[in-house]
């Protein structure tokens, strides 16, 4: 997805996005500044949140909060911090998500589930909680949860990853009824991006799989983060409780992951 950066869509509008010390998280919170927003960016580590600041234009622009996303008090402190610094909070990107698994899905431990649901699912609600109790639930705001297409499909040897996402897809939808009018909530449901965090989906075998997609190429961060601005922009204002998949035209063909 390619499309035009518009420099005022999120001007005054303030937004935190979770697991932005680089790849689709970062990209997304490059993408709000570029189009005025300010942004909180998340990570497990201070040393790459703080590059992303820098790269983001410094504290005017951008804050960091270092901490695990499955840690009420990091949330707690998070949109403390976002407040603090620029007194609102519009935007909520739950971008964080873990895969420390592979394989058929009962040869995974129940310990590695639980695991990947702490973090991917239920870390996801608990920031919409801390972000509606902050300033949403009075305000209003916009939430994009980050799902995949193995949240849609079968994938192998990453079912728990994509039980983990189908749960959120759901969850978009329940909360896009259950915080309407004022919060709408949405997910973008990528394939494969180019990042680190799907760096074994592809490397070796790039070509192979990109002859799956109609567009014959893997997604970038950039194809994603203009999505999410979409979703959490203005323009979508009559838009919630949905998932949009951004592909490549994978699913359309059959493909798989």
């Amino acid at each position: 997805m390619s499309t035009a950066v518009s420099p005022t869509r999120f001007r005054g509008r303030v937004a935190l996005v979770t697991g932005a010390s680089r790849g689709i998280g970062y990209a997304v919170a490059e993408r709000l500044v570029a189009e005025g927003a300010r942004v909180c960016v998340t990570a497990r580590s201070a040393g790459p949140l703080a590059e992303a600041v820098e790269r983001l234009g410094g504290p005017r622009h951008a804050v960091a909060v270092a901490g695990k996303a499955d840690d009420d008090a990091h949330r707690a402190e998070a949109v403390e911090r976002t407040l603090a610094a620029f007194g609102r909070l519009d935007v909520l990107v739950n971008n964080t998500g873990i895969n420390p698994v592979f394989g058929p899905v009962l040869d995974l431990t129940e310990s590695a589930w639980r695991k990947v649901f702490d973090v991917n699912v239920l870390a996801a609600l608990g920031w919409l909680r801390r972000a509606r109790e902050a300033w949403m639930g009075e305000h209003g705001g916009s939430v994009v949860n980050m799902t995949a297409v193995a949240g849609l499909k079968p994938a192998t040897g990453i079912g728990v990853y994509g039980a983990s996402k189908a749960a959120l897809i759901h969850l978009t939808e329940q909360l896009g009824q259950e915080l309407g009018p004022h919060i709408r909530v949405n997910s973008v449901a990528p394939a494969v991006v180019k990042t680190r965090f799907a760096s074994k989906l592809y490397e070796d075998r790039e070509q192979q799989l990109t002859a799956e997609y109609a567009l014959r190429r893997l997604g970038t961060p950039e194809d994603i983060a203009a999505a999410v601005a979409y979703l959490a922009s203005d323009d979508a204002s009559w838009v919630t409780g949905q998932t949009l998949v951004v592909d490549g035209g994978l699913t359309t063909v059959g493909g798989g992951i």
